[in-house]
């Protein structure tokens, strides 16, 4: 099992939806529930986001062993962004 590290903004409306099917994932399938997620927050630790710097420009960005799986683009629905994290999810397992 591989871990999913996902960069966010506080405040971001599509980390929220991210957060959201996150949650829903989990809860849906054992396997998933066991995946690790790690969050950055590029604004309180710019240090750590800098390592994917340059591979994302929007967040939430997620990445499965430093490969990025999953950018949200502005007026992303919510389902959208469900089945983006669902393919995260399934790459880490």
């Amino acid at each position: 099992m591989k871990k999913i590290t996902m960069l966010k903004i506080e405040g971001c409306p599509y980390c929220e939806q991210a957060y959201k099917a996150i949650e829903k994932i989990k809860a849906s399938n054992k396997e998933f529930a066991a995946v690790e997620v790690e969050i950055i927050d590029e604004n309180l630790q710019p240090e750590l986001a800098s390592k994917y710097g340059k591979d994302y420009y929007y967040v939430p960005s997620m990445f499965v062993e430093d490969k990025k799986i999953y950018e949200a683009h502005p007026g992303e629905s919510y389902d959208e962004c469900f089945a983006n994290v669902q393919k995260v999810f399934q790459a880490a397992v």
